[in-house]
């Protein structure tokens, strides 16, 4: 399992949502998955990338949140959570994307 957290340096939302993932990992059983961090500065690291705004959450190359648009720009990822907008998935979103790759 690789996961990885696709992030801008403006997006204020990166951290907490790696907060929130890690919580998510463990609850789910992949406690010890790693989580990796990578910070997009150009567009052209953005095209190299199935980036739809930061945070972009890739499970294994496939963003864990699939239903965002790709987008070329570095630009902060709005999600729809229960609480209505948010600049990160909440924690039970978190779960529910996981539960399907358990162990």
């Amino acid at each position: 399992m690789i996961i990885e957290v696709l992030h801008i340096d403006d997006c204020p939302s990166w951290g907490e949502a790696g907060n929130r993932l890690r919580a998510a990992l463990d609850a789910t059983g992949f406690g010890d998955a790693k989580i990796n961090y990578r910070v997009l500065r150009t567009t052209d690291e953005v095209a190299g990338v199935p980036f739809a705004g930061s945070p972009t959450i890739l499970l294994d190359g496939e963003d864990l949140f699939p239903g965002s648009a790709r987008t070329p720009d570095l630009a902060c990822r709005v999600y729809a959570t229960e609480r209505g907008l948010a600049g990160m998935p909440s924690n039970s979103q978190f779960i529910e994307a996981l539960a399907p790759h358990g162990r």
